[in-house]
């Protein structure tokens, strides 16, 4: 059972239920679990690289130069500076050749003879490849979308704090137009008593030269009591619907305020 109570002045306002809205705790959750992602991936591609790393033996120039004359080594890659080289047992290991000198020239300088140098398998890798550029960026770009990630969570924070400044006594409202579903007294079912008295306002916002010239008054608001599932925000949203008016969608708690005059503010 719906009661119906009226206020009388010169304007009708409806006020009802509104939904939860998404806090910002939700946002700073999802915030830290994208850094967290982030670093956790840099953490494991840097891992990989120096497991991969770990594994492969390392050779200095001079031990590289004593294993070609000795015919142990089978091919070398160039990549950059760096040298992957294959033994002729299989074995893989890496080494690295000096700064803007050719591999060729180095190793004659470490007493690499000519003919040991031709038995080897020499080639030119391109260093473009997506290790090379993975292992490149993600160190360098990792802190600087954190950082960004950082500040902009913040500037959102401050922006939100500025916005509840200037709004501090307006309400929060949601319309609802007439080109959105239009509810009606047929959507209602019962409630008969109630909606008799709703038709009456109902009939004024369409005709209100009727009742003004016999010296009537419009409530300004129409207060409904009950039970929570018996009808009252149906019957408000139909109210709206059959005088073809926008109807405002706000939380109750918004008029409950510690400070004193914040909620009447409001409600005007």
């Amino acid at each position: 059972m719906v009661a119906l109570r009226f206020l009388f002045t010169t304007t009708l306002d409806l006020v009802i239920l509104k939904e939860p809205e998404i806090s910002m705790g939700t946002f700073g959750k999802n915030l830290l679990w994208a850094v967290l992602t982030f670093i956790l991936i840099a953490l494991l591609f840097s891992n990989l690289i120096n497991f991969a790393s770990e594994k492969t033996p390392v050779f200095a120039l001079d031990v590289l130069a004593s294993k070609i004359n000795e015919a142990q080594v089978k091919s070398i890659a160039v990549s950059g500076n760096t040298l992957q080289i294959v033994l002729q047992d299989g074995i893989k290991a890496v080494s690295r050749k000096e700064n803007e000198s050719g591999l060729t020239e180095t190793l004659k300088n470490y007493g690499v003879s000519p003919e040991a140098l031709r038995a080897v398998e020499l080639s030119v890798k391109d260093e473009s490849g997506l290790k090379f550029w993975l292992g490149v960026l993600i160190p360098a770009l990792l802190p600087i979308i954190v950082i960004v990630l950082i500040f902009w969570w913040i500037l959102r924070q401050a922006k939100t704090g500025v916005n509840q400044a200037f709004t501090f006594g307006k309400a929060n409202l949601k319309l609802f137009t007439a080109s959105q579903r239009r509810y009606t007294f047929k959507d209602a079912a019962g409630l008969k008593e109630a909606k008799e008295e709703l038709e009456e306002v109902v009939d004024f916002l369409k005709n209100p030269k009727k009742f003004l010239s016999i010296g009537a008054r419009i409530p300004r608001g129409v207060l409904l009591m009950g039970l929570p599932g018996t009808g009252k925000t149906l019957l408000a949203r139909a109210v709206a619907g059959e005088s073809n008016v926008p109807f405002f969608h706000i939380s109750a708690s918004e008029f409950v305020e510690m400070f004193v005059g914040v909620g009447a503010s409001r409600v005007r």
